[in-house]
């Protein structure tokens, strides 16, 4: 099998295929929190670090408006493309989550899979909430998934799961290659297996996440006093089973919402 140095950002079709293929579970998540956390009427939907817009999409489908941004041109004209394919405005741009401003509010945003994490500074996680929350009506939502690093036994080390659509098969496989605390970044390999009926190669890709004890985490959104926590759940996306997040956590989903 063909090898190949590179980002898997850069392969939208692959990305999404990988990353969408549980989207139900999201989204019916999602839509539970906007029933039980808050007493807007939520309509209007925004995603920082969209991606390939695989959740977008589909709220577009159920009647939501949606926009987002991402850093990657390659990611967002794929976003557009499938939107306006499907007969809803190319509402995604590309631009960093840590900086950012819109022209009219929302009612809620979502974050879901680590995507947070790619923010390698404080001052730029600070920025990022702050931005969200200028972006917020009050009482808005916004709903952020990320991987805690426990302080009380090992760390999950390795990932790997597939994914099929049709001919098109995509196997990966992520692992932690260094963990530096003091530094606050967590270095991981990932390879992708891709299968398709003309051609098969593996996609091998690098990438930086900065950590995030609990305690970190608290003290970060200490810094930005106009989202409150209003609950926190576990990577399940049960609604009917918040956590209380101890010493061992590490998949967690915190609902915040604009004070």
């Amino acid at each position: 099998m063909e090898t190949v140095q590179g980002h898997l950002y850069d392969y939208p079709k692959y990305y999404d295929l990988i990353f969408g293929s549980d989207w139900k579970a999201e989204f019916d998540f999602l839509e539970d929190v906007f029933e039980k956390h808050t007493q807007r009427v939520i309509e209007r939907l925004f995603e920082p670090a969209c991606g390939t817009g695989r959740l977008l999409i589909k709220f577009a489908q159920a009647g939501y408006q949606v926009a987002g941004n991402d850093l990657n041109p390659k990611a967002i004209e794929y976003c557009n493309a499938r939107l306006e394919r499907h007969g809803f405005a190319p509402s995604a741009v590309v631009g960093d989550m840590t900086e950012f401003t819109v022209r009219k509010k929302f009612d809620a945003a979502f974050n879901t899979i680590n995507s947070f994490r790619h923010i390698g500074t404080e001052q730029g996680a600070v920025g990022h909430l702050k931005c969200i929350a200028d972006a917020l009506y009050k009482g808005g939502l916004y709903v952020l998934g990320l991987h805690l690093t426990p302080t009380v036994g090992p760390p999950i080390q390795s990932e790997s799961w597939s994914a099929q659509k049709g001919a098109l098969c995509v196997n990966s496989h992520m692992w932690s290659i260094e963990l530096d605390l003091k530094k606050r970044n967590e270095h991981l390999g990932m390879t992708f297996d891709i299968y398709t009926p003309k051609k098969q190669f593996r996609l091998e890709d690098r990438m930086d996440y900065r950590t995030y004890t609990a305690k970190q985490f608290a003290a970060l959104l200490k810094k930005v006093p106009e989202l409150e926590t209003v609950e926190v759940y576990d990577f399940s996306y049960n609604i009917d089973e918040p956590i209380e997040i101890g010493p061992t956590s590490e998949d967690v989903v915190f609902i915040l919402r604009k004070r």
